[in-house]
């Protein structure tokens, strides 16, 4: 490989809403359209589900709403037999905070030091020890859990599963969608992933009755967006008049909601999606190509939809500090270890969770994105070589 120079700054992300795009949404706000939520998330919210492969769609304000929904509403609609959880030790802090914050019993699992997501036997030990109603799992980076493992202790433990695929659009495992394998799935559509609606969310699921509960739920626990069956039975089954149900409140719900401004958006960044999956993909097989002398993530994927490049190095701040200097940006592999955060260690102690601690340590990655080009990742290969010593997960063990 050629020591390529980068010819200008490589961030960690960059805008998917193009210029065309942007006067396109400009045009549609000057027709005079309505920009709160309306006829435009349904049809985003429609389009979104067909592009999944899922039933249905609920259009929410960002990521860490859709984690927040879609928890409460497993609870609100009957779905769990006690309040104990398992979620990731490799995640993000909203994937569980939410669960701290609805006064679930919350216990961390270790990741898997292949694919970065469960470690199976740690999760099976704690399914046995704990007894949990419900498992969220995140899909680290875009790669793909050991889904049919897990799926399989979940049936065998009845556990409900939840999927937070904010990292995983487009990757697809065992012939489905990431974000499709449990009983709903959470997107974010944040700057610096697959699309952006500037701010949102989104949560897929095939299950109808917990749809109809989110819904509620995203809009203070009214019934305005209820199918019209489910609507009228709960007036009749509470007694309430027409004129009452615009403000009866059926669940403790929240203000959830988008805007059909970013539902029109988010409408344009469905059409070139799976080009920028297809980018991903590419990107990090060139990663994993330039970069085959250190730690690279592996998973069972049959699209992986990349997100970002994760590798391990022993000397992480001069890696930071050289990039730096080359206007090439890097970050913690996510953030780390869960249970080594000030909120964590708060509420529940201190504990040790090798694999995790692993990546909390040495974990860091690297660029990609949909403007990302075959140079570009030459040039951080080579800028990231020219210091990085690789770092091993078999050191765990050590």
């Amino acid at each position: 490989m050629k020591n390529f120079q980068p010819p200008r700054p490589i961030t960690l992300a960059q805008d998917t809403i193009s210029r065309r795009e942007l006067q396109q949404t400009a045009d549609w706000m000057m027709a005079g359209n309505r920009l709160t939520k309306a006829e435009e998330t349904v049809a985003f919210e429609e389009e979104f589900a067909a592009w999944m492969g899922s039933k249905h769609a609920v259009f929410v304000n960002s990521g860490s709403s859709a984690n927040l929904l879609m928890i409460y509403a497993a609870r609100e609609a009957g779905r769990l037999r006690n309040s104990k959880v398992i979620a990731p030790a490799v995640s993000w802090v909203t994937t569980v905070s939410p669960l701290i914050q609805f006064g679930f019993d919350v216990r961390l699992c270790d990741c898997d030091p292949v694919n970065l997501g469960l470690d199976l036997e740690h999760l099976e030990q704690l399914c046995k020890d704990e007894a949990p109603a419900m498992l969220i799992l995140v899909h680290v980076l875009g790669h793909a859990n050991h889904m049919k493992a897990i799926q399989d202790i979940c049936d065998r433990y009845d556990v409900l599963l939840l999927e937070d695929s904010c990292e995983a659009l487009g990757s697809v495992s065992d012939g489905r969608k990431l974000g499709c394998h449990g009983a709903a799935g959470s997107f974010s559509f944040y700057y610096g992933h697959h699309i952006s609606t500037i701010e949102g969310g989104m949560v897929v699921t095939d299950d109808s009755e917990l749809h109809q509960v989110m819904l509620s739920l995203r809009s203070h626990g009214w019934s305005r967006d209820l199918n019209p069956t489910l609507r009228d039975q709960l007036q009749q089954d509470h007694n309430i008049d027409d004129f009452r149900n615009l403000y009866t409140f059926y669940y403790a719900g929240f203000n959830l909601r988008s805007t059909d401004l970013q539902a029109f958006i988010g409408r344009q960044q469905i059409l070139k999606l799976d080009d920028i999956c297809r980018v991903r993909a590419r990107n990090f097989d060139t990663y994993a190509e330039e970069l085959h002398e250190f730690y690279s993530q592996e998973s069972e994927t049959d699209l992986l939809s990349s997100f970002a490049y994760g590798t391990l190095v022993e000397n992480r701040m001069d890696v930071f500090e050289h990039l730096r200097e080359q206007q090439i940006e890097c970050r913690p592999l996510i953030c780390g270890n869960i249970a080594r955060h000030p909120f964590w260690i708060r509420h529940y102690g201190r504990q040790v969770l090798p694999n995790a601690d692993l990546i909390h340590d040495y974990g860091i990655y690297l660029p990609n994105h949909h403007n990302l080009s075959t140079a570009d990742v030459f040039s951080v290969a080579s800028a990231f070589k020219a210091v990085a010593q690789p770092k091993s997960m078999r050191d765990c063990a050590a």
